[in-house]
């Protein structure tokens, strides 16, 4: 068993980034293109082969505005060229897992907005075994009632398309009010047939319609998550996601130990 523990975010130089997660302890780390991507193959490349030498291991979470769900063609054919060059990227930086927020249901029935899903991960998988990237699509359980990616849907799509899956559990929680049902959520990672798991981690603000903002991270509820994670002897990378990612990711670290 190992739980690798890292921040959201590389910072500017992400050498310098690198370096401080190294020196704090923590084995991980998301390169963030949520609003924008802002590498080439080539700085990709630098990054990756810099983590890699100092033994953080990466992973890129593409951005925020996709919908594989869309009533618009354009936007999907969009999302997906934009998730592919993450791909792309994450080749070249030795990032395994490209993390994505699949989309808005949009008005449309589950199953319809599954099968959308589906098709479109099925589409990307085969460019990137065309390319032989050495990736793996992740998306990501989501946090608003109006979101496809409950850990149902995405440990379906796993079976289905041999992705991985990105488990959130701060937006679990928003979009359970409040009650994340560990066992059901731990057994499904059981089955999922990759390795080390992906996961996010950060406290959460919720409402009705479910997530609302991300906040720091309560100290109750990293040691739960950490409880469960030991029990299923799981091998993970948890990425924190709170306001303060990197003295919430250290904090988790002390957990830990």
């Amino acid at each position: 068993m190992a739980i690798l523990v890292g921040p959201g975010g590389l910072g500017t130089p992400a050498e310098a980034g690198i370096d401080k997660y190294k020196k704090a302890g923590l084995g991980c780390a998301e390169v963030e293109f949520t609003h924008s991507i802002y590498m080439d193959n080539k700085r990709a490349k630098e990054v990756g082969d810099y983590a890699k030498k100092q033994g953080i291991l990466l992973s890129i979470h593409a951005p925020y505005f996709l919908n594989l769900v869309s009533k618009k063609q354009s936007v999907i054919s969009a999302s997906k060229r934009i998730i592919l060059k993450c791909a792309e990227l994450g080749h070249y930086m030795g990032a395994k897992y490209i993390v994505f927020h699949s989309g808005y249901y949009s008005g449309r029935e589950k199953d319809e907005a599954f099968d959308m899903v589906e098709h479109a991960i099925k589409e990307m998988n085969d460019v990137i075994e065309e390319n032989d990237w050495n990736v793996m699509l992740a998306p990501e359980t989501t946090g608003k009632l109006s979101q496809f990616g409950d850990i149902d849907e995405l440990s379906e799509m796993h079976k289905k398309t041999k992705c991985a899956v990105c488990v959130d559990f701060a937006h679990m929680r928003a979009k359970y009010n409040g009650k994340i049902d560990f066992k059901h959520v731990c057994d499904a990672m059981k089955k999922f047939k990759f390795s080390p798991l992906h996961l996010h981690m950060s406290g959460i603000t919720w409402g009705p319609k479910g997530e609302k903002a991300h906040k720091l991270t309560p100290i109750d509820e990293i040691k739960e998550v950490l409880n469960w994670l030991k029990k299923y002897k799981f091998n993970v990378t948890m990425i924190n996601e709170s306001p303060d990612t990197f003295g919430d990711a250290v904090k988790t670290l002390k957990l830990l130990h």
